[in-house]
């Protein structure tokens, strides 16, 4: 989805992973998290701002990281409040997003917290032009959590966007959002996992941010939510730590998903019951 100021472009997309050279040198609007790693992806497409949405800002401010990532690089960049739009679906974030957050570049713009977004990216045209320089590096991770010989492995990915067709049959914690993007179902996950662990991203407007735990369900795919409270967003290894289940769809209930069970101890249920058949 694109948008168009009078005076220059306003780019919208339902996942900052989705950002590519069709965002150089514009405002990008994206419906992710405002962690650290969306930070960096904006950097690396080299916008002229963003705006990204809070998920609830969560353990350690992880969901609004990224403001404080791109004020390094001298780029403008906020985050609108979980409870105004739809997490992951960039068009409800244009229609009813707040600002909640914003750096001292931004700020300095006029882009404000209370203020629409709509308002907000229009005073955001008039930044400069993104850095030549390329972004320090920042490392989205997929790693193995347990490894086990006689039946399906556990991997963390700190994005969901990094699920592999490999992935069918196994166990996949992510750090990303549990909610839909763009609110299509057929988007939920790549590959048909045994179970998979999402954030909740503090829930937000019309449970947005567990709105990939139904579409999962359809798919037979146990599927469960950390509070965002427990666990940093965009970090599979916090997740596995010290996540706490928040909720679970009906496949991962009957796999005996509890409320504030461990990440651990949630996946040692979904793999008894696989070994039971």
């Amino acid at each position: 989805m694109e948008l168009q100021t009078q005076t220059s472009p306003i780019f919208a997309l339902d996942s900052v992973t989705q950002a590519d050279e069709r965002c150089v040198g514009l405002v990008l609007i994206a419906a992710s998290h405002g962690g650290v790693y969306s930070g960096y992806l904006a950097a690396k497409a080299k916008v002229r701002a963003a705006v990204f949405n809070d998920a609830g800002v969560g353990l350690d401010q992880a969901g609004i990281g990224g403001l404080a990532y791109l004020e390094a690089l001298g780029v403008p960049a906020a985050a609108v409040y979980h409870s105004s739009c739809r997490i992951g679906d960039a068009r409800d974030m244009v229609d009813r997003g707040l600002v909640s957050h914003a750096n001292a570049p931004a700020r300095q713009l006029g882009c404000v917290p209370g203020i629409k977004l709509r308002d907000a990216a229009a005073r955001l045209v008039a930044a400069l032009s993104p850095p030549d320089t390329a972004p320090p590096a920042t490392a989205e991770n997929r790693f193995l959590l347990r490894d086990n010989a006689a039946g399906p492995n556990v991997w963390g990915l700190d994005s969901a966007s990094l699920v592999q067709p490999e992935d069918a049959g196994h166990i996949v914690v992510t750090g990303s959002h549990g909610g839909l993007m763009g609110g299509d179902a057929t988007l939920a996950l790549k590959a048909d996992a045994l179970a998979a662990v999402f954030n909740d991203a503090g829930l937000g407007i019309d449970n947005a941010g567990v709105g990939r735990l139904r579409a999962l369900n359809q798919r037979g795919i146990a599927a469960v939510t950390v509070s965002h409270m427990s666990a940093r967003i965009g970090d599979a290894r916090s997740a596995w730590q010290t996540g706490r289940l928040s909720y679970a769809n009906q496949a991962a209930a009957t796999a005996g998903a509890q409320r504030e069970m461990t990440v651990a101890e949630f996946c040692e249920r979904v793999l008894a019951q696989h070994q039971k058949g």
